[in-house]
């Protein structure tokens, strides 16, 4: 059950969920929501009873101080509102780790409770490990299942087949009750995807104001990313095939961004690369 504070008569809300775990790349996406609710000021309004939804010995509860007194912090999908945006709607944020069990009824309940507020766009944020260099643009795409969004904001249904995690199960249900979705993910260097990406996160943020025509305060997102590139940069400087590895990855992009660039021309290098390495290519 969803417990809810008091929420006034929204704006033509949109609801913008990320959650750690299988879906988070490098906390890309969990980062942008922790980002939105700092530059949005955004307060709490509800919260998902973890009860149902979370294994306690997977996702472990903490024992936390507030006001001089240890209290027991539980894991749980948070729900906050953003009224002080640049856009003349307000913004519903979602905020948890992917549940343990029952995502179908998770699904359901997080859906109904999007119904119940009115909710006109409801957006999905993830971030995977990729082929790609973190020295050029992370790349971020965005697809829609629903005809009227990609129409709106010509964009493809995404052609993404085998395992997926809770964003993948929100997005389809998403699709299957006609609620107006779309779905962004930033790709992260697999190579540097063992601490936060603040350059994916960024890149995630800039997605957003693209489609949804918001100006959103970066704050020192820039200046992260900068320094998680420089940090990057010199765990390769000592390793020479990482450093070689990234060079081909370069250019294999710089390739991709010719006008007469193509799948197959990528994939030439790549294998080339490989043939130099004598092995198979590094999985995420």
């Amino acid at each position: 059950m969803i417990e809810l504070a008091d929420v006034p008569e929204l704006r033509d809300p949109v609801m913008i969920a990320a959650f750690e775990g299988w879906n988070d790349a490098g906390e890309a996406a969990t980062a942008a929501i922790e980002h939105l609710t700092e530059v949005w000021k955004a307060e709490p309004v509800a919260a998902i009873d973890p009860e149902d939804f979370y294994d306690f010995q997977v996702s472990r509860p903490r024992v936390v101080m507030d006001d001089g007194k240890r209290r027991i912090s539980w894991p749980t999908t948070r729900i906050l509102l953003a009224t002080a945006t640049s856009l003349d709607r307000d913004i519903i944020l979602v905020q948890g780790i992917e549940p343990s069990m029952r995502w179908r009824a998770f699904t359901v309940e997080l859906l109904e409770f999007a119904r119940q507020l009115g909710v006109t766009t409801f957006v999905t944020l993830g971030a995977l490990l990729a082929d790609v260099p973190h020295t050029r643009p992370l790349p971020v795409s965005a697809t829609s299942e629903h005809e009227g969004v990609a129409a709106l904001f010509d964009l493809e249904p995404s052609q993404y087949e085998g395992a997926t995690g809770i964003i993948g199960v929100l997005a389809d249900a998403a699709s299957q009750s006609d609620l107006p979705a779309l779905s962004c993910w930033a790709a992260v260097s697999h190579y540097a995807g063992g601490t936060p990406s603040p350059k994916a996160t960024l890149g995630l943020i800039a997605k957003l104001e693209e489609l949804l025509g918001l100006s959103i305060p970066h704050g020192d997102l820039p200046e992260q990313a900068r320094a998680w590139e420089h940090g990057v940069d010199e765990l390769a400087e000592s390793d020479e095939e990482v450093a070689e590895y990234i060079h081909s990855l370069e250019q294999a992009q710089d390739t991709a961004d010719l006008p007469e660039a193509s799948g197959d021309a990528i994939a030439r290098e790549f294998e080339r690369y490989l043939r130099r390495r004598g092995d198979n290519p590094p999985t995420g």
